[in-house]
């Protein structure tokens, strides 16, 4: 007997579609959107905030953990340390961080979707920190704690003014009590560790290192930030590193679940309008205007029909 080959079972896999740059764009600025906005909503109560504050002041007094009062004092007593270190809390979350991603996607795209979703799963974890904890940084506290707020000593170096690093006369934007978790750490972890494996060269590594380690030096430095603040940020990073795979998973069925309906979509309407039978006219799929085939073939003709099928009034053929 012949024998027949069973045909290969098929497997389903999601589809893997290519990113593009003005689709990328608008996602990052829609999440960073609703980051921001979701920090202005989650302000809470001051006085709880401010009870939260000294309660992780006395957790690192019970753990002997000190590092704000003297980098706070250090960079107070030293502008050429204490200004640049307001620049560098003021400003460059805001530009190494795209940076990061940008040269990711154009130079390291087999990676880039697994690190932009580790980045913005973590995001959303630090707001939900910042709704659940509202926190007072160590500058808002009265002054019996002994920190000083150098963004306000120095204001007269930069743009921002003494609300943190919102700009003058803009500091009803910013929710000065989201300090738990310290995000400006978990991004520059998140960006030396980009660095150190995608980086290739010694500088990049060592920038790896340094970035990180620097940030966590400023914030505390700065008095915007407890090391207990720090060291949330980099919990805060490690659960969205640990959560990416399953977003991955979980958008790609959406993608794939959208990908199959649309088809299915598609034919209900072209079916929906393709034959139409009026007025004793009919009319194949494809055909919408009564009597097409009249003006195609000739009356009473079908496509492919002899001389003797179209009655009467054709013509005979030549003999």
């Amino acid at each position: 007997m012949p024998q027949t080959e069973a045909p290969a079972p098929r497997t389903e896999a999601a589809p893997r579609t290519r990113l593009r740059w003005w689709t990328e764009l608008p996602l990052i600025l829609l999440v960073y959107g609703c980051y921001s906005a979701g920090r202005l909503l989650a302000r809470g109560d001051v006085s709880s905030a401010v009870d939260h504050g000294l309660a992780i002041l006395r957790l690192e007094k019970l753990l002997r953990l000190n590092a704000e009062h003297p980098l706070n004092r250090l960079f107070t007593r030293e502008p050429w340390l204490g200004v640049p270190a307001d620049f560098w809390y003021a400003s460059l979350h805001y530009v190494v961080t795209p940076a990061i991603l940008v040269w990711l996607f154009r130079t390291r795209s087999a990676h880039y979707r697994a690190a932009r979703t580790w980045l913005m799963g973590s995001t959303f974890i630090g707001l939900i920190g910042f709704t659940l904890l509202p926190t007072c940084p160590p500058r808002l506290l009265s002054p019996d704690h002994g920190f000083v707020d150098t963004m306000a000593h120095y204001s007269s170096y930069g743009w921002w003014g003494g609300e943190a690093s919102a700009p003058r006369g803009l500091g009803g934007m910013t929710n000065q009590y989201a300090a738990m978790p310290s995000l400006h750490v978990g991004w520059a972890l998140w960006c030396g560790i980009m660095l150190w494996r995608h980086g290739g060269t010694r500088w990049a590594k060592t920038a790896g290192v340094a970035y990180p380690l620097l940030t966590a030096l400023v914030v505390m430095g700065t008095a915007n930030h407890y090391f207990l603040d720090a060291v949330a940020g980099v919990a805060a990073m490690v659960v969205g590193l640990l959560l990416a795979p399953y977003l991955m998973r979980g958008m790609d069925r959406a993608r794939a679940a959208l990908a199959a309906r649309a088809p299915a979509v598609a034919w209900r309407t072209s079916a929906a309008g393709s034959p139409i039978v009026s007025g004793g006219c009919q009319t194949s799929a494809g055909e919408r205007i009564p009597r097409q085939r009249e003006a195609r073939f000739g009356s009473g003709a079908e496509p492919g029909a002899s001389s003797q099928d179209a009655g009467d009034g054709a013509p005979a053929p030549a003999r």
